[in-house]
């Protein structure tokens, strides 16, 4: 059985830090594609982190993993899309809330893996939304330089997930289930 997302222990608490550590960690690891742009292996630990432990621990994971990078790599934080990676996570999480999902006891169907395909999409789009118009309208960044940046992080957002971080998921459930049927001898 999952544990509730709203339940709070110190698993959730150590989650939540070695997702960000992580993410915080190897966001720097990137093919450059335009300006501030790269294909970052480290979106897929969004996927998994969302999809393994919910929405909020995804989303806060991701959001201070972003922090982080955002300090080691330029020392100083781009909020807008800071919290773009947190939602991109929670949107991502939100295949933890289906009822008959749980990878850790390797209960994934194909139909679960349309829906966080669909998951996906939808929080790389809304996040990347929400990162254009945060830098727009907050942080004063030109028009057209955002929007090179928001279609070049989407597509390699998008391709991450898909090469990566949909099959991380697929792969740990299926190990899982491998083992579902192991007994311990006392």
């Amino acid at each position: 059985m999952k544990p509730s997302i709203w339940k709070w222990s110190t698993r959730t608490v150590v989650t939540i830090g070695v997702g960000a550590a992580l993410y915080g960690a190897t966001s720097w690891i990137g093919i450059p594609i335009t300006v501030d742009t790269q294909i970052r292996p480290a979106i897929a630990l969004l996927a998994i982190f969302g999809a393994l432990f919910g929405p909020i621990v995804g989303f806060i994971a991701g959001f201070i993993g972003h922090v982080i990078n955002d300090f080691i790599t330029y020392g100083t934080v781009w909020w807008g899309w800071a919290l773009g990676s947190g939602i991109t996570a929670a949107f991502m999480g939100l295949i933890y809330l289906v009822k008959d999902f749980n990878p850790m006891d390797g209960e994934v169907k194909k139909k679960h893996f349309v829906q966080f395909f669909l998951y996906g999409v939808l929080g790389i789009f809304v996040s990347l939304v929400f990162s254009f118009l945060f830098d727009i309208y907050v942080m004063g960044e030109p028009n057209d330089k955002m929007v090179v940046q928001v279609i070049a992080a989407g597509a390699a957002n998008l391709a991450v997930f898909i090469v990566l971080g949909l099959p991380a998921v697929w792969a740990f459930a299926k190990r899982n289930r491998n083992n579902t049927n192991l007994s311990v001898d006392r």
